[in-house]
């Protein structure tokens, strides 16, 4: 997966959401937790830097860890719906697609949407838009990728990161290496450009 989507992906799909006008915010987002052990770390850590974010959390893993789930919100973040069970849309049906999605909603309380791994399809697009707002994103840290070395993770955000980014890091155990080294440090990149860490707000 490419750090920044490609712009003929953006123009073929106007309608998603992969950045946000603002002058000195740029939002976080953090896919597939909550996570025992990794959310609190992340939460830790954002809560040191004073800033906020997002979080597109599965559903089977609010069903198990709701108690993790409140913590996210008790803390002033947002939660977005990222399926129930992190299937690809590429190969499902649109009704099979659907119901994950419908049953993730039943745990996720929320009016935003990610699609897994970005795989779906227009017509499962079109469908969910008319539940959801659709984030996409504007920089994919790559830190789920155990080839890649921390530094080189940090480097896919620092490089791109500019005001109105949607930056995706995942609150996962596989991802847990190379974003616990990232995430501090873009945290404090962020704040030497004068910019501020915010929640999605649409």
């Amino acid at each position: 997966m490419k750090i920044k989507p490609p712009k003929f992906i953006r123009r073929l799909m106007p309608d998603l959401i992969w950045e946000i006008e603002d002058e000195n915010g740029v939002f976080l987002t953090f896919d597939d937790g909550p996570t025992p052990g990794v959310t609190e770390w992340i939460l830790s850590t954002l809560r040191r830097y004073n800033a906020k974010a997002t979080f597109f959390v599965l559903g089977k893993n609010v069903e198990m860890y709701p108690d993790l789930y409140q913590k996210i919100l008790a803390e002033g973040h947002k939660v977005g719906n990222h399926t129930y069970s992190h299937q690809k849309g590429w190969g499902m049906s649109l009704e099979r697609y659907l119901e994950d999605v419908d049953f993730a909603g039943d745990f996720i309380h929320s009016e935003l949407f990610r699609p897994p791994y970005a795989r779906v399809t227009p017509a499962q697009v079109r469908a969910v838009a008319q539940k959801y707002k659709v984030v996409m994103w504007d920089i994919v840290s790559r830190d789920y990728n155990r080839s890649l070395s921390p530094e080189k993770c940090l480097k896919s955000v620092t490089d791109h990161i500019t005001a109105g980014s949607i930056v995706v890091f995942h609150d996962s155990e596989k991802a847990f290496k190379n974003m616990s080294y990232a995430l501090p440090r873009t945290l404090k990149y962020v704040q030497q450009l004068g910019l501020k860490c915010k929640i999605i707000e649409l």
